[in-house]
């Protein structure tokens, strides 16, 4: 018998180890714009959007100085973050790319407008909006046909 999820559950949280906290609390906080909420010392911080408790936990127990997981090992792909507006993700976007980090890639999903990234400790970011449901590919049967095609980045940090 499959197992369904009740109507409703959501992810809340990621948590996230990392090597140096203030590091990674001036990419989350500084460049992507989550809020604060709490530190525990120097060991991790907890950063939200909208008020929220934390969408975001850094810790260093037990990663503190350490080094990125290589390719070709199991671990977070990536972590997303769905932002309310193709004009919200341009404004984010621009922010990523005038801190300077180096974008892996950008892909229109038919569903979605993504865009790729690592934080300073080596996890995949990924920043997107998703498109009205509506306007979400179909095939005649109504079944979803996702893509992956070039996103105009250019284009879109334009419009930020």
């Amino acid at each position: 018998m499959e197992f369904t999820a009740p109507a409703g559950t959501k992810i809340g949280h990621i948590h996230l180890r990392v090597a140096e906290l203030d590091r990674a609390v001036a990419f989350y906080a500084g460049v992507l714009g989550f809020k604060v909420q709490q530190r525990m010392g120097r060991g991790a911080a907890f950063l939200g959007a909208d008020g929220y408790h934390h969408h975001i936990g850094l810790n260093t127990w037990e990663s503190r100085g350490g080094k990125p997981a290589p390719f070709g090992h199991t671990g977070l792909y990536h972590v997303a973050f769905l932002y309310p507006s193709r004009q919200d993700l341009a404004k984010v976007v621009r922010r990523v790319v005038e801190a300077g980090v180096q974008l892996d890639g950008a892909a229109d999903h038919g569903v979605s407008e993504a865009v790729y990234l690592r934080d300073p400790d080596g996890n995949g970011v990924e920043l997107y909006r998703d498109r009205p449901e509506a306007e979400w590919p179909r095939d005649r049967h109504g079944n979803l046909q996702m893509v992956t095609e070039a996103l105009d980045i250019h284009a879109l940090i334009a419009e930020g």
